[in-house]
């Protein structure tokens, strides 16, 4: 019976503890393995989203994707274990020499030993722990540090004992030395020094799909601290499971996938036909309509809608009513709340708001397709990564993607277009607006990779957003942070969905939906928290700047105010600004709302 060394959620395997990241168990550090090492997908659970799937093959150009949930825990505790790999990583250790100083200073050193010296994780007797330090790219790639290289600055190198000196008590790189027994030595605060390589070119090490898996890299290696936040960054896809599938062809090919995924030709679908249950199915529909929404299919719709486009047509055409008629299907169930539910009679604090929609039932679905390392890629505005992006590979020929779905409840606010299209044409938001443009094209002077502006409208929104769920938080039963948003700017509609899920259960209890008759006063009190940051006027006021605070892609906005958790943003608390939701000190003719 094969428990494992450790234990991870499911849905953290998407989201922090995937394939390629960095992880502390209870007697190891390792780096958690490729699919390769995972269960074959006849012992996992099938995730099915034909609309995420047709999105995963246009960014990762892999055919016909399938998503698969990670292995659970078994219930039966004499059953054998399905877990997922895991290689030891790194393979440097540092040897936890005793304490031996007698003159009460703070010195300490200590020795650094390879893998290949230990004998049952020790070396001469004495126990060992992984060093901290490691190298990476932000291609994803990851090695140990070229410790002997690096203290001899890859001149002459010798094979004599290295150690590893503390001055102090902070374990602050500058209190750090590196010294061998030859006499040569260097701080390790060095290794920062991007400029000068002092860690020399990337190896495209690939630890986490195992040996010979090297590729070419031209980039400088960076000092990376295994536990740092900036040590894996996962690039998730999700998406709202929709009533809209598509038409009735491409239903019945996708429900066929298995079996059509060898269907090049007339011949091969007539060989297919032979099926009694497959003819049965395509019997309505001709063979030229088949074979081309399997072509379709296989090669990824150009023309197919953003995820966000078809969400927010989705959600817009729900029926009024109040979620009362037994759901139809228990995948998405949204009812337009009516208007006298909601909204008080003669109000002025959601005159900019179109309705307000209760999805009683939603299930997302989130699928990992890859990570990067000290620099995060994020997604557009549409809820999609660029197909461009370099990332790094959580399998050698990825042929499927590991997935969870999150069944919940959620409240969508639908923004009155011409209310914005009116708010955008004044000359004050105008102004704000070109100011954040300025600061946005600043940050991204330096950068990599470009990303698009998102505008003030998704700005705006998204800042609204955050007030919301500070406000949902204190009356729905759900902390903050497991409250998220998904912000809509999509063929001039607008609007922000609030929602929760849960990956463990058929859904959550009502505490959220129910709050939508409640929008008018979490507005109010929304709003209100807008208006005065505990940080004003240098919050309100704030403006980023090259010899100042270099916040590029924040307006009036901070931890004081708008800032959540970045399990709730899906834009990693960028792109915020009080000033164009609510009048703050100095600024107060940019605001869609007025004061309440």
């Amino acid at each position: 019976m094969n428990r494992g060394h450790g234990q991870v959620r499911q849905s953290q395997v998407i989201t922090t503890y995937g394939p390629g990241a960095l992880i502390d168990l209870p007697n190891y550090a390792a780096i958690v393995a490729g699919l390769e090492t995972w269960p074959t997908t006849d012992k996992l659970d099938e995730i099915e989203d034909s609309r995420l799937s047709r999105l995963l093959q246009a960014i990762t150009e892999v055919k016909a994707p399938r998503m698969y949930a990670p292995p659970p825990q078994p219930s039966d505790p004499w059953a054998e274990g399905r877990g997922i790999g895991a290689w030891t990583f790194p393979e440097w250790f540092i040897v936890q020499e005793p304490d031996t100083k007698t003159d009460g200073s703070n010195q300490r050193s200590r020795r650094l030993v390879h893998r290949k010296a230990l004998e049952r994780n020790r070396y001469e007797g004495i126990p060992v722990v992984p060093t901290r330090f490691v190298r990476a790219c932000p291609r994803g790639h990851v090695d140990d540090l070229d410790w002997v290289g690096f203290v001899h600055r890859n001149g002459e190198r010798c094979n004599r004992q290295l150690t590893l000196n503390e001055q102090g008590t902070s374990g602050d790189l500058s209190d750090l030395i590196v010294r061998c027994e030859c006499g040569e030595s260097r701080r390790l605060y060095e290794a920062t020094e991007i400029g000068q390589i002092p860690l020399g070119i990337c190896r495209g090490k690939r630890p986490w799909l195992g040996l010979d898996t090297d590729e070419e890299c031209s980039q400088p290696s960076r000092l990376l601290i295994r536990t740092a936040s900036n040590a894996y960054f996962a690039q998730v896809v999700s998406a709202l499971s929709l009533p809209d599938r598509g038409s009735a062809v491409e239903r019945v090919v996708y429900e066929l996938r298995a079996d059509l995924a060898i269907v090049d030709s007339q011949i091969e679908l007539e060989f297919i036909k032979k099926k009694s249950e497959i003819t049965e199915k395509l019997e309505p529909f001709s063979d030229d309509e088949v074979l081309k929404a399997i072509e379709e299919y296989k090669q990824g719709r150009t023309t197919e809608r953003s995820v966000k486009e078809a969400e927010i047509d989705a959600l817009l055409a729900a029926p009024e009513g109040y979620g009362e008629d037994v759901p139809v299907n228990p995948n998405f169930h949204a009812r337009r709340l009516p208007e006298s539910a909601w909204r008080k009679p003669d109000s002025s604090v959601s005159g900019g708001i179109e309705s307000v929609i209760q999805l009683h039932r939603l299930r997302e679905v989130q699928a990992l397709i890859g990570f990067t390392r000290l620099e995060a890629e994020a997604r557009d505005i549409h809820g999609q990564y660029s197909t461009d992006v370099e990332r790094a590979d959580i399998a050698e020929e990825p042929r499927w993607f590991p997935a969870v779905e999150n069944r919940g409840e959620g409240i969508f606010v639908h923004l009155d277009h011409a209310a914005i299209d009116a708010w955008l044409g004044r000359p004050a938001v105008a102004q704000r607006i070109d100011a954040l443009l300025h600061q946005h094209e600043a940050w991204q002077r330096d950068r990599r990779r470009q990303r698009p502006f998102p505008g003030g409208p998704y700005i705006m929104l998204h800042t609204l957003a955050h007030l919301l769920i500070g406000s949902l938080s204190m009356r729905c039963g759900y902390p903050a942070s497991s409250i998220k948003e998904r912000v809509y700017v999509e063929n001039g509609e607008y609007g922000l969905l609030l929602y929760t899920g849960s990956p463990d259960a058929e859904g959550t209890l009502g505490g959220l939906v129910q709050q939508a008759r409640h929008l008018e006063e979490h507005l109010s009190h929304a709003l209100e928290s807008g208006l005065l940051c505990s940080n004003d006027p240098i919050c309100a006021q704030h403006a980023a700047s090259e010899g100042f605070e270099q916040r590029w892609l924040h307006g009036a906005a901070c931890h004081g105010c708008a800032l959540i958790a970045e399990t709730s943003c899906e834009m990693r608390n960028d792109y915020l600004d009080r000033a164009l939701v609510v009048p703050v000190l100095g600024l107060p003719d940019a605001a869609y709302f007025q004061a309440p």
